[in-house]
């Protein structure tokens, strides 16, 4: 009686070490099923990116124009001080301004747009904190250019294009 105890008491002590040692440890990564959620973020996000990167375009492209065109609104108004100047020269002046008004106009409001977008958009939520304030900045720059301050109206542009730079930072990121 005391063999078969010794021998159950054999058999229970080394029977887990037996079992466990036949089991088959699995190392491979489980592959991560692409959820159509995920695609749908990184879709939105990408899509988010592109516009900010197209308004980042248009904005250094007109910046660049601006600069041309206030030199050569500053230089048609002082000969119009000066009483040099053709006799269609202020018409045509107020013309110049009025059209960099619009340009600025619109640039503000298709920044608000883009702000309300992101902001109504579950996937870029979390970039609108980043972006919030850019079409205030146009707006800036639309307040100073109707003052015919068309030099620090692109200054205020071009703060846009930094913070509008930062966001697309992050979001590439």
């Amino acid at each position: 009686m005391k063999r078969f105890s010794l021998t159950l008491l054999m058999f229970l002590l080394v029977s887990p070490a037996l079992v466990a040692q036949t089991r088959k440890r699995s190392t491979t990564p489980k592959p991560k099923p692409t959820s159509t959620a995920t695609q749908q973020v990184t879709q939105a996000r990408t899509a988010g990116a592109n516009r900010v990167a197209d308004q980042i375009k248009f904005l250094v492209k007109f910046i660049y124009l601006l600069g041309g065109a206030t030199n050569n609104i500053a230089a048609v108004d002082e000969l119009i001080r000066n009483k040099q100047a053709p006799p269609d020269a202020p018409q045509k002046n107020q013309l110049a301004k009025n059209q960099v008004r619009t340009s600025i106009q619109g640039f503000r409001e298709a920044l608000d747009k883009l702000e309300i977008d992101f902001r109504n958009t579950p996937e870029l939520q979390p970039y609108y904190i980043k972006l919030a304030g850019v079409a205030a900045g146009a707006a800036d720059a639309e307040q100073k250019a109707a003052a015919d301050q068309f030099d620090p109206a692109g200054r205020s542009l071009l703060l846009v294009v930094n913070r509008l730079a930062d966001v697309l930072v992050i979001m590439r990121g």
